[in-house]
């Protein structure tokens, strides 16, 4: 947790003391004003960065005739306490099989777009590779709709996963070429398709961050050029 306050922070004035006996620290905090200012330095919350620092006179400056507010001193250690209690709210859900396995099926279909010899065929495969890694992503955060048809998911995917929109309309504007090219209407350059599996290769490991899993190189550092 920061600190909400800098070192010493709320510590450079002293307490307010009783105008009728000098001698005498803060009366409402029953303490013996000859009490060693030290005792406040070794207090745990000071060195944790809990946060309570302006409340406890904590940091550097108390070394020099700070006084105990009275508060007490097993408070940072509560704050501790929720600290860790709270880590494991943070914690990842378990990524579920069925997106695993359509990263999976992403992966493998890099891999045969890499090796493909024809441009065409490297197209239509690493198009279809990105599709499969958006599908990764709604299996893990899209419920059905009980109303309306099948939508596509390059439309779905901006939705649950904004962040995601530029690659969705990316890969929706090559949608219907990839479906021209697939019925041999539609040819490509090696170029073109060689761009596309790029394209398609970092949106996967987009994904797999998103997912929160471990990065996998999946193409190599060079792949045998198409025709």
């Amino acid at each position: 947790m920061r600190p909400d306050t800098g070192p010493g922070g709320g510590t450079d004035q002293p307490g307010p003391t009783d105008p009728t006996d000098p001698t005498k620290g803060n009366p409402d905090e029953g303490t013996d004003p000859r009490k060693p200012d030290g005792d406040d330095r070794a207090h745990p919350g000071n060195e944790s960065g809990s946060g309570s620092d302006s409340e406890s006179g904590g940091g550097p400056d108390n070394q020099s005739g700070g006084e105990p507010d009275g508060e007490p001193h097993g408070e940072p250690d509560e704050d501790s306490e929720e600290n860790d209690m709270s880590m494991p709210t943070l914690l990842r859900p378990p990524v579920p099989t069925a997106a695993e396995m359509l990263l999976t099926r992403s992966r493998e279909d890099l891999l045969q777009a890499a090796l493909a010899r024809s441009a065409s065929e490297r197209f239509v495969t690493a198009h279809l590779a990105a599709l499969r890694a958006a599908a990764a992503v709604l299996a893990t955060r899209a419920r059905p709709s009980p109303r309306g048809g099948p939508r596509s998911v390059w439309e779905v995917l901006p939705r649950i996963a904004p962040e995601m929109g530029e690659w969705a309309a990316f890969f929706a504007a090559t949608a219907s070429r990839r479906a021209a090219v697939e019925a041999g209407r539609e040819t490509v350059t090696p170029r073109v398709a060689d761009d596309l599996l790029r394209d398609a290769d970092t949106f996967h490991h987009i994904v797999e961050a998103h997912l929160g899993l471990p990065y996998q190189q999946v193409l190599p550092d060079a792949f045998p050029p198409c025709e």
